[in-house]
């Protein structure tokens, strides 16, 4: 290996957690599965290492941080153990943030130990737009938790729904964030334009309040099927005739067209791309070939149309 390449492994602490990035030089033979103590910007922490990456990728600001060491069976022990604490300590937080008029303000959503105890993370929502002040409530926690760091700990409504879990707004019974949304993805209205969803807000919105994740699963493959498909009212010749494009099937590669038939009740069928040609790139042929040949009159072309109806072709 070169002075210069690092050994860089993925390190996950959560079942379906973002994946980070750490430098695992001083132990090369780490394989995935294996459990490791890893150096974070929030203290030691115990985590699974999800992949060996075989190129480094760019190195982020400040570099990577290191691998510490292997955990040993004694450290996964201690990792259980503290977490079974956790809910006491989010009903502890949540009571005295009762206690000091905060519940109106924020919402304890859960507690996090790290694997020995040493730090303790209280994951709070709020709808204020203005930060919050809660170093009351960090002083009283600190003084109820005296050897432990404290931290509170902001985070997002997409978040608070992946860490509560439940149906979600489709119906299925795990939503796909605590399924396997390991980041998210910023979501706009143009991709549920872009996809014909209706606006409607019980449509589009899921269960954290924000636009559903699963916009943007299909978008791009919607937004490159429409480059080869007509838009809609677009008239176009079919096996069955002229007709109206009246919706796009971009994941099929289909359109559907209105047939309209003289003494027939009009029909919609679906055809695939391939059997569909639009009708004014045809019409414009049409007219052409009919069109009269300007270089007949000056003599030699043997076209058979004419500008003047009383000259013959030669």
């Amino acid at each position: 290996m070169q002075p210069d390449m690092k050994n860089i492994i993925g390190v996950r602490f959560n079942p379906i957690g973002k994946i980070y990035h750490f430098d695992s030089t001083s132990l090369p033979d780490l394989k995935p599965g294996e459990h490791v103590i890893v150096d974070t910007s929030r203290g030691r922490h115990l985590g699974e290492v999800i992949q060996v990456l075989q190129e480094s990728p760019p190195r982020p600001e400040g570099g990577w941080k290191s691998v510490e060491r292997r955990a040993t069976p004694r450290d996964l022990l201690l990792q259980q153990s503290w977490r079974n604490k956790q809910t006491e300590a989010m009903i502890n937080c949540r009571a005295r943030a009762s206690e000091i008029g905060l519940l109106d303000t924020i919402k304890i959503v859960a507690a996090e130990y790290n694997y020995d105890g040493s730090r303790l993370a209280f994951l709070f929502s709020t709808d204020q737009e203005e930060k919050v002040d809660l170093k009351s409530l960090r002083k009283d926690m600190s003084e109820k938790y005296p050897n432990t760091h404290i931290e509170m700990r902001q985070i997002g409504p997409r978040d608070v729904a992946k860490l509560i879990g439940g149906m979600g707004a489709c119906g299925i019974e795990t939503r796909c964030c605590s399924k396997f949304l390991t980041d998210f993805s910023p979501i706009s209205i143009k991709m549920a334009k872009e996809q014909g969803i209706s606006l409607t807000p019980d449509e589009i919105t899921g269960m954290c309040g924000r636009l559903r994740c699963c916009l943007i699963y299909e978008y791009e493959q919607y937004v490159e099927a429409r480059k080869t498909l007509p838009k809609r009212n677009k008239r176009v010749v079919t096996p069955k005739g002229e007709g109206k494009v009246m919706d796009l099937l971009p994941m099929s590669d289909k359109v559907v067209v209105l047939i309209e038939v003289e003494g027939e009740r009009p029909q919609q069928f679906a055809f695939s791309r391939e059997d569909i040609q639009p009708w004014d790139e045809l019409e414009a042929l049409r007219r052409k070939s009919e069109a009269p040949c300007d270089r007949h009159e000056g003599g030699g072309c043997t076209c058979g149309k004419s500008k003047n109806k009383n000259v013959r072709a030669n």
